[in-house]
């Protein structure tokens, strides 16, 4: 296969630093290189590149026969460089930072001066393809970075860093050359359910490959694979951890309103067949959209309401009597606020969405930690929508509780957390809510303690409409 030059890989170290600003072919400076990435990703270009210490990632990642390699996340590679503004740091952040950051050495042509930023052109899902490696096999510094307390993997980085990759891969599809980043703005609108297929290892090696699968006019999906083989079987199917999709769409960034996006081309089966399925999962996102803005009252709803309310009121009214085996959802209820600092921002000023993933989930894992009695296992995050962006020095207030159990099945009790994130301005005494998140634990049978699962019941009319709508998201 002909090797791409929008693919990259790029050797990295957990200290990475690049230069604030870089010059141009004229000799001047050039400053703020990133579009902001939680809320929007970061915009580079395309054009014919010099890969200095970059490589070509384009061919198959499981058919690397030109002798390419992935994005290695765990090289021995240190190269001193200075701090992008708002650049976070990760082993695999910093990989995928510095294979953007090539895209702006290249000016841009003459045909595409005279084009102008509105260009609008097409590309195959090959053009955005990238791997990341993880030799958490062989790299020791790696391993531990991604390494939790129970020998595990750390969800909420991985989280992180899909979230980083789908970012890079959406600027290689969008940009065709560096001018663009003045115009167009890519932002995070939502992510899909993300279920947990087989257990995620530590101590083996671990690879992420994603491309984008579908482009309406102003917003696309990209699709990301977890993967790591067990080295039993040659199945493909057998060594998907996991699936992601991304939703990002375009802004032009003086007006805010809808920007056209460069169209895409399926070349494959497989890719025909994922950008069906993506067109799918579009249109059931609009009229989830429209149903969620219909508020219907009805007598069913009522009786569902006053069923989920009667044992709360027990509680409330004659605790004494209550439930021993039930627990009020306000009496499971954790929570912990921060200031959004410079370090987690990009250059827009917005906070990652990859960032905010990670506080969300290492909040639920606590709460499910303290009411299971024993180390939780991460099953699935549901649908998750950026509401309102979060800017630098934001104060972030982060709510979580169990908001119901399922436990038909006693070997694998099913623990539902929310964690609600609040921008809450003291000065001008609002709150709102910027992302909730809904995660899904079971218990961990090797380390569950006598202690048993309560069922969790609502103690106001409100709660009980929270449960409900999940209840019923859970169903379709």
């Amino acid at each position: 296969m002909k090797a791409s030059r929008f693919s990259y890989a790029v050797a990295v170290t957990t200290s990475t630093k690049i230069p604030r600003h870089h010059n141009d072919s004229n000799g001047h400076k050039i400053f703020n290189l990133f579009r902001s990435y939680s809320s929007s990703s970061d915009p580079p270009c395309s054009g014919v590149i010099d890969p200095i210490s970059i490589a070509s990632t384009v061919s198959s990642p499981d058919n690397q026969h030109d002798g390419v390699s992935a994005i290695d996340a765990g090289t021995s590679y240190r190269k001193p460089m200075s701090l992008w503004p708002g650049m976070y740091h990760s082993p695999v952040t910093n990989a995928l930072w510095q294979a953007r950051s090539i895209i702006f050495d290249t000016p841009p042509t003459a045909t595409t001066t005279t084009a102008g930023v509105n260009t609008v052109t097409t590309k195959t899902p090959s053009h955005s393809r990238t791997t990341i490696h993880y030799p958490f096999s062989s790299d020791y510094i790696l391993r531990e970075q991604y390494r939790n307390p129970w020998n595990g993997i750390r969800v909420g980085k991985l989280l992180e860093d899909l979230d980083a990759l789908a970012g890079t891969i959406s600027f290689k599809h969008c940009f065709n050359y560096a001018s663009m980043a003045d115009s167009l703005l890519l932002v995070t609108a939502s992510v899909d359910k993300m279920v947990i297929k087989k257990p995620i290892l530590v101590d083996t090696d671990l690879k992420i490959v994603g491309a984008v699968t579908w482009v309406g006019r102003s917003s696309m999906e990209i699709q990301l694979e977890v993967l790591q083989s067990n080295g039993e079987t040659s199945d493909p199917l057998d060594s998907q951890a996991l699936v992601a999709n991304f939703t990002f769409v375009g802004r032009d960034s003086k007006t805010g309103k809808s920007a056209k996006l460069n169209q895409i081309t399926p070349e494959t089966e497989k890719e025909n067949l994922l950008w069906k399925e993506a067109e799918e999962r579009n249109r059931l996102r609009k009229e989830r959209r429209v149903q969620q803005k219909k508020e219907v009252e009805n007598e069913m709803e009522a009786e569902r309401l006053n069923a989920l309310l009667a044992e709360g009121r027990v509680f409330i009214d004659m605790p004494a009597l209550a439930d021993r085996d039930s627990i009020l959802i306000q009496d499971t209820c954790l929570q912990n606020s921060l200031v959004c600092m410079p370090q987690q921002r990009n250059t827009h000023g917005r906070i990652f969405g990859g960032f905010l993933m990670r506080r969300a989930f290492e909040l639920a894992f606590a709460t499910a930690y303290a009411f299971a009695g024993s180390a939780p296992l991460f099953l699935e995050v549901d649908h998750v929508d950026f509401l309102k962006p979060v800017d630098v020095g934001n104060f972030l207030r982060f709510k979580s509780c169990v908001l119901y159990t399922e436990l038909e099945n006693p070997e694998q009790p099913l623990i539902n957390i929310e964690v609600v994130a609040h921008v809450t301005r003291p000065e001008l005494r609002t709150a709102e809510v910027s992302n909730k998140f809904y995660f899904t634990f079971t218990t961990n049978s090797a380390g569950t303690t006598n202690s048993k699962i309560r069922s969790v019941v609502p103690a106001t009319e409100e709660e009980a409409r929270r449960v409900i709508e999940r209840i019923d998201a859970e169903k379709c």
